[in-house]
């Protein structure tokens, strides 16, 4: 009983979220900054759901699934990206432990989300380049309707079990967390009543979640590149490759920072390259996605200009 009155006492209701907090000198420009990427990312992930939502010519599954990876990462970003740009204009950076875990839940599910509808959109350039003739059968309304929410609903329910296990945890000090979110890895540490079940639940869902989509990419593209050099032409194999390379950039952006951060030994990393490869796969790399697919896609570029001359009334 005196052992179970001293937890209550001592359980800790708020964490304080280190952040940037150690740059004094600088936070108003970090606060620029993180204002200007922010708002080029929400601009430009929104610009692409109205264009494929308008433009009859982007009514195509990949552009379907696209639209989709677009308003993930307007999601995606501002579960992270206000607490940091308010983290640099106030003092206190307390979070609390329900808002702590509200952040983790979504921000964990859309990370697996994003994994899945990666390997979604690889799976539908498979079948367009390896089964042309079968593409629109095979991927009509209703499966990418079905794929992308299978993507969603497996997400969001995978991370209710990851999540699901942070508030069996006991935390009773220390409340800092180093870094500008909620991260799993953090909590782990923080905890004092350590879980071997929880951390494998954790390990085992997190590398399922993103290894097995990863490992769907990668087969998909071996098959994508046997098909595209059995093209006579090399007009044909530029052609084909070319409607692959945006998804491969996003999929390298992407899966690069996961593997460097969560892979690769990271016991002799210092707290800032942590905290700055959590800036490059939370606010970095869902403002370079719409940039990859404007600048490298024709069909993008010509319905945006469409809408501009619309909305100007031009001809």
């Amino acid at each position: 009983m005196t052992h179970t009155q001293w937890k209550n006492e001592t359980s800790i209701t708020k964490f304080l979220l280190l952040g940037f907090g150690n740059l004094n000198k600088v936070q108003i420009l970090l606060f620029l900054l993180f204002l200007v990427i922010y708002i080029l990312t929400m601009a430009g992930n929104l610009l692409i759901v109205v264009l494929v939502a308008a433009d009859q010519h982007l009514h195509t599954p990949m552009y379907f699934f696209l639209g989709n990876l677009s308003f993930l990462e307007i999601c995606y970003t501002s579960v992270t990206a206000p607490r940091l740009l308010v983290g640099f204009l106030v003092e206190d950076r307390t979070i609390s432990f329900r808002d702590c875990i509200t952040q983790l839940f979504f921000f964990g599910a859309l990370a697996c989300i994003e994994c899945f509808l990666l390997a979604v959109m690889a799976y539908d350039r498979y079948l367009a380049i390896c089964n042309p003739l079968n593409y629109m059968l095979m991927m009509n309304f209703r499966v990418c309707l079905q794929l992308v929410s299978a993507s969603w609903i497996t997400g969001f329910s995978a991370n209710a079990l990851v999540v699901g296990m942070v508030p069996q945890l006991n935390f009773c000090g220390p409340d800092e967390i180093n870094n500008f979110f909620c991260d799993m890895e953090e909590l782990l540490k923080l905890s004092c009543t350590k879980s071997s079940l929880a951390e494998m639940i954790v390990l085992v869902s997190c590398s399922l979640v993103s290894l097995v989509p990863f490992f769907f990419i990668v087969m998909s593209y071996i098959f994508i590149l046997l098909a595209i050099l059995r093209i006579a032409s090399s007009s044909g194999r530029q052609k084909a490759f070319s409607t692959c390379t945006s998804h491969l950039l996003v999929v390298s952006l992407y899966y690069g920072t996961i593997i460097t951060m969560y892979v690769l030994p990271s016991a002799q990393w210092s707290p800032s390259l942590h905290k700055a490869l959590s800036l490059m796969y939370t606010i970095i790399t869902p403002m370079f996605n719409p940039i990859i697919y404007s600048l490298r896609n024709k069909e993008v570029k010509e319905a945006f200009r469409k809408v501009i001359l619309q909305n100007f009334g031009m001809n």
